[in-house]
């Protein structure tokens, strides 16, 4: 494991801290990744059905207007520790300080949930409430995607992840910046 896969697995934490926790679970458990102690835990069964109870949880929940606000709430806390585990729990061979790679998952994480926090109630105000369980499962097929690449082709996961935080923050900002420039009416 190297840094670029804890780094990438950081960021669909952001959105949905039990993907990544399971798929670097299951990868450690039929030994496509050798995580080191005590994060080798983490490929335990007790440890995997776990992460899945939280996971359908989190499905769950993120899928209904109002609760979904409510669980990112609560998430500010899941989200932004499971980015930082992640990054801490791939970079045994010492090529980065653990308190780096620990920071650096962290602020990933909490980064990439802070635009998931802020967009989720604009979609839902837009859509009146329809837009959320649509969201909510692009968001998980994206943390799915982007966990398998982290494990799989680190560099690419990178990279994808990388111009998904661009797109995002300049579409969040253009739409804010819309949003400014509508004329207010008064009735």
């Amino acid at each position: 494991m190297d840094v670029l896969t804890g780094i990438t697995l950081a960021a669909p934490a952001g959105v949905n801290a039990y993907i990544p926790l399971l798929a670097l679970a299951a990868a450690q458990r039929v030994g496509w990744v050798q995580l080191r102690e005590p994060f080798d835990m983490l490929g335990t069964w007790w440890a995997i059905l776990l992460i899945t109870l939280f996971l359908i949880i989190e499905i769950f929940a993120d899928k209904i207007p109002a609760v979904d606000h409510v669980n990112d709430v609560i998430q500010t806390f899941v989200r932004p520790a499971a980015g930082g585990f992640l990054a801490l729990s791939t970079t045994g061979d010492g090529a980065v300080a653990p308190w780096l790679a620990l920071a650096a998952g962290v602020i990933i994480a909490g980064g990439v949930h802070a635009l998931k926090a802020t967009s989720r109630p604009l979609i839902n105000v837009a859509t009146g409430g329809t837009g959320a369980p649509v969201a909510s499962t692009v968001e998980d097929a994206g943390a799915v995607g982007i966990s398998a690449l982290a494990i799989a082709a680190p560099l690419i996961g990178f990279i994808t992840v990388a111009i998904a935080i661009i797109a995002s923050v300049w579409g969040l900002s253009k739409l804010r910046r819309r949003k400014a420039e509508e004329p207010v009416t008064v009735d």
